[in-house]
C-alpha cells in the first residue's frame, strides 16, 4: 500500500471554537453597528456561525439625513433578522466601564535632560 504524499488526507480536522462567543448575551440587550452607519439596540434571541443575528424589541437610532450625525430619536422595529455579512461590531448595551489609560505617566512623574523619569518631591 502507498502512503500518500501529502499529510492532509491522513490528518484528523477538529471543529475549531467560534472566535466570539455570543452565548453568554442571549437574553441580553446589545448594540449592533451595521456597514453603512445604521445602529439598532436590541434583546439578542439567536446567532449562528455567520453571525446571522436575531434580535428583538429593537430600536434603531436615526441619524441627520443631511449630516448622518446621531440624533437623540429611536424608532421601534420589534423583532429584527441581521444578516451577519452586514455586522461590524456587537456590544453589551450595559456592564461596560471606563478605565484610566494605563499608558499615560503619573503627572507627578517627570523626564530630566537625558528622558529619565524623575519623581518630584
Amino acid at each position: 500500500m502507498k502512503k500518500p504524499k501529502n499529510n492532509h488526507s491522513t490528518k484528523k480536522y477538529t471543529k475549531k471554537g467560534g472566535i466570539l462567543d455570543l452565548n453568554k448575551y442571549l437574553g441580553e440587550k446589545v448594540l449592533v453597528k451595521f456597514h453603512g452607519g445604521r445602529e439598532a439596540m436590541g434583546i439578542l434571541r439567536g446567532f449562528d456561525a455567520l453571525f446571522n443575528l436575531v434580535l428583538d424589541n429593537v430600536d434603531e437610532r436615526l441619524r441627520d439625513r443631511e449630516d448622518w450625525h446621531l440624533l437623540n430619536e429611536t424608532r421601534s422595529l420589534g423583532l429584527l433578522v441581521c444578516r451577519g455579512t452586514t455586522v461590524i461590531l456587537i456590544s453589551p448595551a450595559e456592564g461596560m466601564k471606563e478605565i484610566s489609560n494605563p499608558f499615560l505617566k503619573d503627572d507627578s512623574v517627570q523626564a530630566d535632560d537625558n528622558n529619565n523619569d524623575v519623581k518630584e518631591e
